[in-house]
Formats: structure tokens, C-alpha cells, sequence
């Protein structure tokens, strides 16, 4: 079993930055990815990244703004997102998965809470 936990989370304004962190417990994990949901909204696929940190995937709406890193050391996913915009609110959440797919492959099979991240104009 893999747990998952997110933070950094908060009610900023448009223009700032911020940046999240999901801390992972138990197997060892191969790929990790940001998702995010806004109310009404399906959920998002926002970021990724390998266990090699050779290969990440973007979600178009974030490319350029937003940058996917882990720690393998510390077991921490993190999302620095920059330029925040209003449309960027929503629910962020951590996954992560152990089977060694393609990160085309937005299959995961563990989830964390969530964190709520709140951009004012």
C-alpha cells in the first residue's frame, strides 16, 4: 500500500506563486502526477513525472507555469506553480502508482486527499 499526503495548499492571489508538496509513505513508488478538480468541473490532469525524473508530461493549461519535481530521498512529490491564475482553483491532488507505464498512461492506482489551493483576482 502507498499513502499519500498532500500540503501547501492556500488562498493567494493572481500573479503569485506557490508551491505544493505530497508526501509518500509505503511501496516504492514508479510514477507520481498532479490532478486537480474544480467544483462542477471533472478532474484535470495537471503534471507527472517518473521515478528517474527523466520524463514529465504537462497539462496544456499549465505548461510554462507550473514545474513537476520529487525527492526520491525525502519520498516527496512537488508542484511549483507559478503565475497563478484564477481559473487555476481547485482541489489538487497526489498519485501515484507502482506499475512501470508510460506517462501517457494516466492510470494510478493510489490517491491522496487532496489540497485546496484558492487564486483571488
Amino acid at each position: 500500500q502507498v499513502q499519500l499526503v498532500e500540503s501547501g495548499g492556500g488562498l493567494v492571489q493572481a500573479g503569485v506563486s506557490l508551491r505544493l508538496s505530497c508526501a509518500a509513505s509505503g511501496r516504492a513508488v514508479y510514477a507520481m502526477a498532479w490532478f486537480r478538480q474544480a467544483p462542477g468541473k471533472e478532474r484535470e490532469f495537471v503534471a507527472a513525472i517518473t521515478r528517474s525524473r527523466t520524463d514529465t508530461r504537462y497539462g496544456g493549461s499549465v505548461r510554462g507555469r507550473f514545474t513537476i519535481s520529487r525527492d526520491n530521498a525525502k519520498s516527496t512529490l512537488y508542484l511549483q506553480m507559478n503565475s497563478l491564475k484564477p481559473d487555476d482553483t481547485a482541489l489538487y491532488y497526489c498519485a501515484a502508482r507502482t506499475s512501470i507505464l508510460p506517462l501517457t498512461t494516466q492510470t494510478y492506482d493510489y490517491w491522496g486527499q487532496g489540497t485546496q489551493v484558492t487564486v483571488s483576482s
